[in-house]
């Protein structure tokens, strides 16, 4: 077999990948799109080459010869961006990860180092092929030396081949002759300066007329053009300096031997952690993690006596781990895992049920075991029985505690725990059985299926000890104990419970909807004058701007822009453009809502949404199939879509809503002697802030400066900034610096606790809530300053926001458990953000209101009291 050896210019491709690919971040913050495009290059280029040798050379940043020269005529080339600049060291240890020789040496570029490997690789009968981004390697093209350049075309990578008899067809030159081109045009970004008024065309002709630098000065006297003739003829030492500069060193004292560049396999177990944390999760297709008997050892039981022999073997105040195979409906079996060598895979049957196995659980609980598992909320359905509640206190999730300890990674799966906390790589779901359902998976593959979630249950059983410990460093063991686990439950009832639904009005409601739409479009036409597509960004531009020459456009690649905060700038002046705006809200709600929700009616008239705790990086809940978090309340027409949200028959639905939280929240940790006050006498804050900041008296304010004041108070919690708040309410930068300035005057401990929070944040890397909820703050250390401003507002907002959404959590245990413990048929059946509503039995009203009020008015005991505004109706829509 011949050898073939490819050379990867290392700076010059990772340059190249991050100005080609989109700014990519892990959950850390680190960029790395840099990486992430060098490794796609270097996968592509080793698929086509078949490599027998491989290295990658890289620049030491010291002065070189050509440095040295370069910065007596004009210094150095444009410094490296700071986001590039932090993913070298990254890509330099991936590569060592993946075992590819790396090389460089002070003294010398990488050109320098590749250019000699390459030369004396072909003096030793190698195939050699050269990947940069840099033509000046073009100079060392031979028979037997390719130099390959990518490209970036349409987000695809191409690449361009150059042999010597390549680079003759498409410079009508010779390698050689083609460094004295490069030296006559120059290259700043090279640090070759060429000779003035000497660029690519001129440069071209005068080598391929004379065919070289010498042969050009010999025949100066024929070059016509005088200010070409001048430029020679002055710059005959910079020309020679040039060449200097670009001829490539070939002959350079490079230690690496070829030994050291074979290649072996990539995909090791350290490269597969280092995408993993980098957050290269479609490149982890590549590794083939074994998973196979010889590595994960476990028994399998499919009888009720080979699961209870196996569970004699668990002693009191162990943990075991444990894991369904599958959902409620389509569960196959479960794993558990309680020490080294003892795992075993429970196949469900006719004698080993899934009833069965959840009695076994529910007695290991009450021997004081503890059980551990991933995503709890999805197993309570085996460990809760006839609503009886589990001792939570035996509960632990692998999940939730990695969520904790890093809530800016939303999407944690069992390989990502096992790899973070276990240090065990493994592999995906989608990696091992494609598409396949659990129950496909485990028909077809059932011996790969059950060794699968074997290893899965080892892995995660070593974790979960680490992740406990971990929490406890961080302070947040207590959250982890008294908020978040308990949560878990709460929300397996409300899923459970879900929301009915009365479809007919549904449909009436979307039929409504649709004769609006249909009115308003023709409304929108008669003012245009013309009939268009009112969806289509590009007619809709066209007619604004074009026809009817609306101020304020924004031209973009595509055309105009119509995003919604430039025509929420022109509707107060142009009925056009209001109702343009009313269309477009309409149908989404439709497309959204009244169509929407269709899919997820079930037959007992009821939706069922999923509640998630692990995605909002403040620790706020969000809901999924479907969303119920944004169900419209800014318009009437979108508030009408809560009276097809009903109770049962004899039930109704009570709504109580947290009143103003995050300012609460704002003036009890700020300590703000002044705001705190005005809350304890139920004082109007809009109207008094109002009052402040526009020096009126209070009875004075009018409904406009009301909301405005309520824009600037609510603003503050957010961070607001001037630009933001001027752009809110359609007044000058000024005007809003003015405001906010006076607000700070007249809340001045909010000022001080913001500051405190930005540079707590800076000192710590992380922000805290009240019950010790932490975010980290990678964006503060940036170098772009747009994200260090962002990174700001959220070090400002995060207490405030995480507070407010642990004190709603803690306030929804509290209700469904007096609900379930006071043996009462209402139930919790939503959260909204601040709002809680239970489906209410009609002898329990004055009960429920009683319970909500004071579950949500002492969840937390703070300087400013918690108010709620309570509200019973036969819909939703009344109750609210």
């Amino acid at each position: 077999m011949n050898q073939k050896l490819v050379l990867i210019d290392g700076h010059s491709i990772l340059n190249r990948a991050f100005y080609g690919v989109p700014d990519l971040t892990n959950s850390q913050g680190l960029h790395t799109n840099a990486v992430y495009g060098f490794l796609n290059i270097l996968f592509k280029v080793l698929e086509e080459e078949k490599a027998t040798h491989l290295a990658v050379a890289f620049d030491l940043h010291v002065p070189t010869f050509r440095h040295e020269m370069y910065a007596a005529y004009k210094g150095t080339r444009k410094p490296m961006p700071q986001e590039l600049r932090e993913q070298v060291p990254v890509m330099k240890q991936v590569l060592q990860a993946m075992g590819i020789t790396t090389v460089e040496h002070e003294g010398l570029e990488a050109d320098d180092i590749l250019g000699t490997l390459a030369r004396r690789a072909e003096q030793e009968k190698f195939e050699v092929s050269i990947v940069s981004g840099d033509r000046d390697l073009l100079q060392i093209a031979s028979e037997h030396i390719k130099i390959r350049i990518p490209k970036t075309k349409g987000g695809k990578t191409e690449v361009e081949d150059y042999y010597a008899e390549d680079v003759i067809r498409s410079y009508k030159m010779t390698p050689k002759q083609f460094i004295e081109l490069k030296a006559l045009m120059g290259d700043t970004a090279d640090n070759i300066p060429g000779v003035p008024k000497v660029g690519e065309k001129t440069a071209t002709d005068l080598m391929v007329r004379y065919g070289s630098i010498e042969n050009i000065y010999l025949h100066l006297d024929e070059i016509s053009k005088k200010s070409i003739h001048d430029s020679l003829e002055q710059n005959r030492e910079l020309a020679d300096l040039s060449l200097r500069l670009a001829t490539i060193k070939t002959d350079c004292d490079v230690e690496t031997s070829f030994a050291e560049m074979k290649k072996n396999d990539f995909y090791t177990a350290q490269a597969y952690t280092m995408f993993q944390d980098l957050g290269f999760k479609n490149l982890l297709g590549r590794f083939e993690i074994k998973q196979g008997k010889a590595d994960t050892a476990f028994q399998i039981l499919n009888q009720k006596e080979e699961m209870e022999l196996f569970l004699k073997g668990v002693k009191t105040e162990k943990t075991i781990f444990f894991q369904i195979a599958g959902d409620e409906e389509h569960a196959v079996g479960m794993t558990l895992s309680f020490e080294a060598g003892k795992t075993a895979f429970c196949v469900f049957n006719e004698n080993l049920t899934k009833e069965w196995a959840g009695k076994c659980l529910r007695d290991l609980i009450k021997q004081k075991i503890s059980l551990a598992t991933f995503d709890i909320k999805n197993e309570y359905f085996l460990l809760e029985e006839n609503d009886e509640t589990p001792d939570m206190e035996y509960l632990s999730d692998t999940l939730i505690a990695a969520y904790l300890l890093n809530p800016l990674k939303s999407d944690y799966q069992p390989e990502d725990i096992a790899q973070e906390y276990a240090d065990t790589p493994l592999q995906t779901y989608s990696q091992a059985f494609g598409k396949r359902s659990v129950k496909e998976a485990f028909e077809k593959n059932g011996s790969d299926f059950m060794n699968f979630f074997a290893a899965q249950a080892q892995a995660l059983y070593l974790a979960a000890p680490v992740l406990e410990k971990k929490l406890l460093e961080t302070d947040q063991k207590e959250l982890y104990r008294q908020i978040e686990m308990p949560l878990t439950l709460v929300l397996f009832h409300m899923e459970k419970e879900g929301v009915m639904i009365r479809p007919q009005e549904l449909k009436e409601y979307g039929q409504a909807l649709s004769v609006r739409i249909e009115k308003l479009e023709k409304e929108v036409w008669a003012l245009a004058g013309t009939e268009f597509n009112l969806n289509s960004p590009k007619q809709l531009g066209e007619i604004l701007f074009d026809e009817l020459h609306l101020p304020g456009s924004k031209k973009t690649k595509t055309g105009y822009s119509t995003a919604a905060d430039v025509l929420e700038k022109l509707a107060p002046d142009y009925p056009i453009v209001e109702k343009l705006l009313e269309y477009r809200g309409l149908s989404k709600l439709k497309s959204t809502y009244a169509d929407g929700l269709m899919h997820f009616v079930k037959e007992s008239q009821r939706i069922h949404s999923t509640f998630h705790q692990t995605i909002a990086a403040t620790g706020r809940i969000s809901s999924t199939d479907p969303n119920l978090q944004n169900i419209p309340m800014r318009t009437e027409m979108g508030r009408q879509i809560r009276k097809v949200f009903v109770a049962r028959p004899g039930f109704l639905l009570t709504d109580a809503d947290y009143s103003q939280i995050e300012l609460r929240v704002l003036a009890s940790l700020s300590g703000d002697s002044q705001l705190i006050e005005a809350y304890r006498q139920d004082a109007d804050i809009h109207r008094m802030t109002a009052a402040k900041v526009f020096h009126v008296a209070p009875e004075d304010v009018t409904p406009l400066m009301r909301r405005n004041a309520k824009a600037v108070n609510f603003g503050i919690v957010y961070g607001i900034s001037s630009f933001g708040l001027s752009q809110d309410l359609s007044i000058s930068r000024k005007e809003a610096a003015d405001y906010i300035d006076t607000y700070f005057k007249m809340y001045p401990d909010i000022k001080n606790y913001l500051d405190k929070c930005v540079e707590e944040a800076k000192t710590n890397g992380y922000t805290a809530t009240l019950f010790g909820r932490r975010r980290p703050m990678p964006e503060l250390f940036s170098s772009n300053f747009v994200q260090r401003s962002f990174g700001e507002r959220v070090a400002k907002n995060a207490p405030i926001q995480g507070t407010a959404a642990d004190i709603i959590k803690i306030a929804m245990i509290r209700v469904d458990k007096r609900l379930r413990s006071e043996k009462m048929k209402s139930r919790l059946i939503l959260q909204i953000h601040d709002e809680l509503l239970v489906e209410t039995a009609e002898e329990e009203t004055e009960k429920v209101a009683e319970i909500m009020s004071f579950e949500m008015k002492n969840a937390v005991n703070m300087a400013v009291p918690m108010e709620i505004d309570l509200h019973t109706g036969n819909n939703w829509y009344d109750a609210h």
